[in-house]
Order: structure tokens, then sequence, then C-alpha cells
């Protein structure tokens, strides 16, 4: 199977009510939801334009609602191996979910929550995505140049880095292809945390419609010079995600 080392392969909320999170999200990006067992329990996969890009499950106790990114690796126990001799601490250990693949979850060395995976399927090419995808996530760190360490050592990653205000932000690549962004929270503040990016057709019109869906602007709709116009969203159970669309080229 063709995996691509550190790509973003599955974004996954966990809340207290799945199902109240399902409607939201459903109202507000026109997700679908199929079931599908794994492991032997049901699981609801997000569907957008007939593709599973993420899924919805029950939070740990004493976990808060979030969203939570999965990279993927070729060898799952090897990675875990060696994220735990690079600083990391164990969330999850490696554990096959038949039929979809094997995974396991960590902190990195900030804190952050991120998942590691190999899939039972070749991974997708790198492709442009239509709108209801996600289409990039960046670590917000209390130390970038740890999180940059790490994540490049993991995944075999190098990086470009552009000024983003007082700091720094780092693009994380794989040759060509853009894996992630990376950027110090400001002060080195905590918590350290991966945000994900929907890709959608008016970031305004999507922050405006998730308030009347009783979520709330964290960030409001703001451009990128160059790059694009964004905004933070917390969605009625505190999960924090953004929407995002690019600047035309």
């Amino acid at each position: 199977m063709k995996t691509l080392s550190g790509k973003l392969v599955w974004v996954e909320h966990a809340s207290a009510d799945p199902a109240e999170a399902t409607r939201f999200y459903s109202a507000l990006l026109g997700w679908d939801v199929a079931s599908m067992d794994v492991g032997g329990q049901p699981y609801q996969i997000i569907m957008n334009a007939g593709q599973g890009i993420g899924g919805y499950r029950q939070a740990q106790p004493g976990e808060h609602a979030n969203w939570g990114i999965y990279l993927s690796v070729p060898d799952v126990d090897r990675s875990f191996s060696e994220a735990l001799v690079a600083g990391a601490s164990p969330c999850m250990v490696p554990t096959d979910f038949s039929p979809a693949g094997r995974g396991a979850t960590l902190l990195d060395p900030t804190g952050a929550m991120f998942s590691i995976w190999r899939s039972s399927t070749d991974d997708a090419p790198d492709a442009p995505v239509p709108p209801g995808h996600w289409c990039w996530h960046e670590l917000h760190a209390t130390d970038d140049e740890k999180a940059l360490r790490f994540y490049e050592s993991l995944f075999g990653l190098e990086h470009d880095s552009m000024p983003a205000g007082e700091e720094t932000y780092y693009v994380l690549k794989s040759g060509d292809h853009a894996r992630g962004g990376l950027v110090r929270n400001p002060g080195g503040a905590g918590p350290s945390l991966w945000l994900p990016y929907v890709l959608v057709t008016d970031v305004d019109a999507a922050a405006h419609k998730a308030e009347t869906l009783r979520a709330e602007v964290a960030t409001a709709p703001e451009n990128i010079p160059g790059i694009g116009r964004y905004a933070m969203l917390l969605d009625p159970q505190g999960a924090l995600f953004a929407v995002f669309l690019p600047e035309r080229q």
C-alpha cells in the first residue's frame, strides 16, 4: 500500500454528544454521515462530496471536545517507538481498527495531541479538494523550534519559513507538497494544539451561519495577504476549527 508520510489523512471530532456534532456540521457545511463497523464497533464517518473525510466519536471521560488529526506513516509501530524516543508521550498504543487500518495517538513534546495512521488502502494522491473538505492544518505550539525538530524527524519533512507578525510561520513539506503549518503561540503561551481548516466558498457567510447555529467566532474573518481569507470557530461543544478560502491565482 502506498503511504505519503506526514500527509493529513483523517480528522476526527470527539465530543460528549456526537449526535449534536453531526447536526451542527451538517447544517453548517452540508456534511452527511455513513455508518461503518470498525473494530467491532459502529463508527460514524463524515461524508463530503461522496468521500469519507473524518469521523465522529464519543469523547473519553474528562476529554474536552476537540478535532483530532491523523497523519500517515508507513509503519505505525515503528513511528510510535520513534516518537517516544523523541520526547512524545503515549495516549493510545498502536491498535488495529479492522478493516480500516492501524493507528496510535500521542502528545508531541509541546503537548499537542496527534495520531499516526496506516490505512489498509492507498493514501489519496495530493490534489485539489472540493469545498467542505479539509484543506490545511497547523500546529500552534508553545515551542516552535522543538515542535519543528520533532515533526521533521518523525515524518521526514523539510520546511519553508515566512514572517507571521512577531513570530515565524513554518510550512512543513515533503518535496514540493505542503504537509501542514507550524507557528509559535504568542509569547509561547499554551496550550499547544493542531487546528484543522475546512475549505469554504465564503468565509464570512460560514462564520455568520455558525453563529446562528450557536457556535462562537474565535477569530473574526480576516485576510492573510497573498494567501486567502479565514476565520476560527468554536463549535457549540467547544471544538476549535477554521474555515478558509484561498485567494484566486
